[in-house]
């Protein structure tokens, strides 16, 4: 979850008109609309960079963060939300089994006694791992249930560490590792048969004293679901291979950073051996790690940026966060529609109309030769091109020159378009011959995406449909 203090949500101060917000949404309903669900369970591709659904159809893990929705919102408001995703092209969402009430001022949150919006805790009597509730669980399967109506994988966390005294990690302890097994079985045998679930452990905190019952659940869990992958999410600037290297449950990675998102990407896309690995957290929009002062939350831009890095570095996927989407505050309907949420709408558009899933980061930067700036700074420029040479596309976190090597791309000539992240348009440049140097310069000031494809492919305006 996100970093330190509640922060009292800004009000969306947006030039957006009513005529384009309709239109936009219109067109994402459409799109939501044609789009067939994966079919889950997902297994991993045979280059283990990303994902697929059963019948090998490339799955680009498009997420968002709602922690707290098995425990903080009733059924109708939970399919309110859903259906809002759903229509803006969200596939996955990751939320907690064992939740908690967010940044207490103190005290041992453990031994609560945490209640859904119907009056229900996870176990009877409170914190005990041997003795699950049955209606608490029971609305649980009906958001999964709800959510794979939709097509929604949910990423199931069995329980959340804590980062600020809000955890369970102590509970674990007083557990013990043989009801931590036992309650992974539970978890196990209730889950094997929904298709829609993966399963990440951790949350926002070092395993440290709590390794051996953090290991327990995931095995107990894979003595009775040997269909679902697992993965981890633990503190910041750490990813789950980094705790967890040589664990047999691990399936895949998680980036979680706040410091410079490329630079950790690119490391998780270096490892050895390769592992599909997703972007599971960063900036949350309208909330800064370890700032409370509105002035210095991240712009919609600064969201937008860390989704593109993902992407373009080589991740399977991201997710955004939003505060209050994260635990349900005042205004989570309103921030539904956030400027962060609409960029995300134009991301998925642009790279499912190309070959995303081919994409190789271009880290040696033989394809942008100039114009990439500082890879210290916050304003890198990241750019990948697809192994067959058809597409390159390049995100400019500002206003730049860049150089391209057109003989990068395949084809005799190469169709240039710049690609609005902020609206989801595409405006032409013109086409080029595919040999030397040749510079490009965006038509105005903040981001921009550079998109160039094979004229001979004949591939759609970037952002529509094949």
């Amino acid at each position: 979850m996100a970093g330190e203090g509640i922060a009292s949500v800004r009000e969306a101060g947006s030039a957006r008109s009513c005529v384009a917000l309709t239109l936009l949404l219109w067109l994402v309903v459409s799109l939501g609309a044609q789009a067939a669900n994966p079919a889950y369970p997902l297994k991993i591709s045979v280059n283990k960079r990303y994902f697929v659904d059963q019948n090998n159809v490339p799955f680009l893990y498009h997420g968002d963060t709602p922690w707290s929705l098995f425990k903080n919102l009733t059924k109708e408001e939970a399919e309110q939300y859903l259906e809002n995703r759903r229509q803006k092209g969200f596939n996955a969402v990751i939320v907690n089994i064992l939740d908690t009430e967010p940044y207490p001022n103190g005290g041992d949150v453990n031994f609560r006694d945490v209640r859904n919006r119907y009056g229900e805790g996870p176990f009877k009597p409170a914190g005990d791992f041997s003795s699950p509730n049955e209606k608490y669980f029971a609305h649980i399967d009906w958001v999964i249930e709800k959510a794979a109506e939709k097509g929604i994988l949910v990423v199931l966390a069995p329980a959340y560490l804590g980062c600020c005294m809000d955890g369970w990690i102590e509970r674990l302890q007083a557990n013990g590792p043989t009801k931590c097994r036992d309650y992974g079985r539970y978890l196990g045998n209730r889950y094997k048969d929904f298709d829609n679930i993966m399963w990440m452990h951790g949350g926002d905190r070092l395993p440290g004293c709590a390794t051996c019952e953090i290991r327990e659940i995931a095995l107990g869990i894979r003595d009775n679901d040997k269909r679902h992958f697992h993965t981890a999410h633990w503190a910041p600037e750490h990813s789950a291979l980094d705790m967890y290297p040589n664990e047999t449950w691990l399936d895949f990675n998680t980036t979680y950073t706040y410091k410079l998102v490329h630079a950790m990407l690119w490391r998780d896309y270096s490892r050895v051996p390769i592992a599909p690995f997703i972007l599971v957290e960063s900036h949350y929009e309208n909330e800064h790690y370890g700032r409370t002062d509105p002035r210095d939350w991240p712009t919609t831009q600064w969201v937008r940026r860390q989704a593109y890095w993902a992407i373009l570095c080589g991740a399977a996927g991201q997710s955004m966060g939003n505060n209050p989407i994260w635990f349900f505050g005042t205004g989570w309907q309103a921030a539904m529609d956030s400027p962060g949420s609409m960029s995300m709408v134009h991301l998925k558009a642009l790279f499912t109309s190309r070959a995303w899933y081919s994409l190789v980061p271009d880290q040696d930067h033989t394809v942008v030769t100039a114009g990439h700036g500082d890879s210290r700074s916050l304003d890198y420029l990241t750019a990948a091109r697809t192994e067959d040479g058809g597409t390159v596309i390049a995100y400019l976190p500002t206003r730049r020159t860049v150089t391209i090597d057109m003989s990068k791309i395949s084809g005799e000539q190469a169709k240039a378009w710049w690609f609005d992240p902020r609206i989801g348009k595409a405006t032409s440049v013109g086409e080029f011959a595919t040999r030397g140097p040749k510079e490009f310069t965006p038509p105005a000031d903040d981001d921009w995406v550079l998109v160039l494809d094979d004229a001979s492919k004949e591939l759609s305006i970037p952002g529509v449909p094949k």
